[in-house]
């Protein structure tokens, strides 16, 4: 049974002038696909994969689409168009999504892209963005693990660093002191959990714990080498500034990562920069 902000395989049962009727179950019953969607091959009684959300007259309606950021998920949106009930974000849909002034932390600008959370509303039946992230992220943090890798979402800067959604489910924060690189509200990256406090709060870091830090940026090193046919201008003399830029970590990282390869004879230190040992 298929239901609105889903994805589901339904069967094409008949052919309209709009376009075709796809077979979403009792509570749906038929959903069209607009004729602007087929694939270029199809008949009645194939089975397609779409995605199914409500049009400007509230009707369910599919598509072979997928949006920007699946209900239930966080993502970065632009906003394309301000009205009397909210802002309209695109969301890769030929409908644009709404961000009711109800759900509204500031005002938004045309133009602008938001960190929102896309949510179904029961009652109306119909999907919108909310930039009431705090709604949607659980308080039950101790399901994260120290160490573990993670996905994040950043979505805002305080004094102390950067704050990240945590596989679209938690909070955390990247301390800025531990970040050696320019992060962006809407920036998606891997982190590790560094700490899980006891008040519940996630403190999080970019680079592996222990060894596997220097270990994973010692593989970047090389792959940057790789690259740039085997040498570069950059070696333990560079300043913090020129590493930060080129690798975003510390200069103290970086010369760890640098005697790390240096020991396992993959890389040679010159005054011109470092080489990869061919």
């Amino acid at each position: 049974m298929a239901e609105i902000g889903e994805r589901a395989s339904l069967r094409m049962v008949r052919e309209a002038p709009p376009g075709v009727f796809l077979d979403a179950g009792d509570l749906l019953g038929e959903v069209l696909l607009p004729r602007r969607e087929l694939p270029k091959t199809w008949q009645i009684g194939d089975e397609v994969d779409v995605f199914i959300y409500v049009d400007s007259e509230d009707r369910p309606v599919a598509t072979l689409k997928s949006p920007k950021v699946m209900p239930g998920e966080f993502g970065y949106l632009e906003a394309v168009q301000t009205t009397a009930i909210g802002a309209f974000l695109d969301w890769g849909l030929p409908k644009d999504l709404l961000l009711p002034f109800a759900e509204q932390k500031e005002e938004v600008n045309v133009g602008q892209s938001y960190v929102v959370r896309v949510a179904f509303d029961v009652s109306t039946e119909r999907l919108f963005a909310s930039r009431r992230l705090a709604r949607y992220l659980s308080e039950h943090r101790d399901e994260l693990q120290e160490g573990e890798e993670v996905d994040l979402l950043i979505f805002g800067k305080t004094e102390l660093g950067y704050k990240a959604i945590i596989n679209h489910r938690f909070s955390g924060l990247l301390f800025a002191n531990e970040v050696f690189r320019r992060l962006n509200a809407g920036e998606k990256t891997k982190g590790y959990v560094k700490k899980v406090r006891e008040d519940g709060k996630v403190d999080l870091s970019l680079y592996a714990p222990g060894r596997d830090r220097i270990e994973e940026l010692a593989g970047r090193i090389m792959q940057e080498l790789a690259s740039r046919g085997g040498s570069w201008s950059i070696s333990d003399k560079s300043s913090p500034e020129e590493i930060s830029k080129a690798l975003g970590v510390s200069k103290k990282d970086f010369k760890k990562a640098l005697g790390l390869l240096f020991k396992e004879r993959r890389l040679v230190i010159e005054d011109e920069g470092i080489r990869a040992v061919v």
